[in-house]
């Protein structure tokens, strides 16, 4: 998929075009990352073994890799091409890597296509959730699941100081924990359109987890470890098709 100069780029594209390599340099080790929302997203996984998982907002690669070795056969997606590069230097030419906009329709995927789509930290910057999740729920068979992690609704309200909380809301902040800063767009929404859109595309929620920092973060940034020992930052969600 290609982006024409009169087709707008998703929200995120040249963030992450910008940041792919750092972002790649620190994703293994960066605490709220590694320590933080990976472990908790990982703990929660079903048996994948022979199954057909897709990887949304792969980036590059860290989870596809960890799915590979739980016996996974696995569909890889991104919007940035550079990302896609990356995954593919760190999977190899064997695994199935695609460039994909999740704010459109996935028509290059069959009805009943996949067991399982992980979809970590990728969601926020998709701006209507009802579309994104009605094409998850036609692309898994019946019985299969979703898990995603995204900004916790609480947590994301008051740190862009929202006066609009009921509203998706465009929002933009600056990373400066992947090297250079980066000026990252974004959406920010309410628990309800956190949660409603996925029941009323036809999902039965499983697991809800708002997750605990690990040890290693403890060891890396105790100030920032506390803080989230009492609120978190991030949510991670399992739903089965219905």
């Amino acid at each position: 998929m290609s982006h024409s100069p009169t087709t707008p780029k998703p929200i995120a594209y040249l963030a992450y075009q910008k940041l792919a390599d750092h972002f790649d340099a620190h994703l293994a080790t960066k605490p709220h990352n590694a320590y933080y929302e990976r472990p908790a997203m990982v703990a929660i996984w079903p048996e994948l073994r022979g199954k057909h998982v897709l990887d949304a907002g792969c980036g590059p690669g860290l989870y596809a890799a960890l799915l590979l070795q739980r016996g996974a056969i696995v569909t890889a997606i991104d919007v940035s091409d550079r990302m896609l590069e990356l995954a593919r230097k760190r999977l190899g030419p064997e695994t199935n890597l695609q460039r994909v906009d999740l704010s459109q329709p996935m028509q290059m995927f069959a009805d009943a296509s996949f067991d399982f789509i992980n979809a970590p930290l990728c969601l926020d910057y998709i701006e209507d959730w009802r579309a994104l999740f009605l094409e998850f729920h036609r692309i898994l068979r019946p019985g299969g699941g979703v898990q995603f992690s995204c900004g916790h609704p609480s947590f994301d309200a008051e740190y862009y100081r929202t006066q609009r909380y009921f509203s998706v809301e465009h929002v933009e902040c600056t990373w400066t924990g992947f090297g250079k800063p980066v000026v990252m767009p974004s959406f920010r929404r309410s628990l309800q359109e956190t949660i409603m859109p996925l029941l009323e595309a036809g999902f039965q929620i499983r697991r809800i987890v708002e997750p605990l920092p690990t040890e290693d973060f403890a060891r890396s940034d105790p100030k920032k470890y506390e803080s989230l020992m009492h609120r978190p930052a991030f949510l991670c969600m399992q739903a089965t098709r219905s």
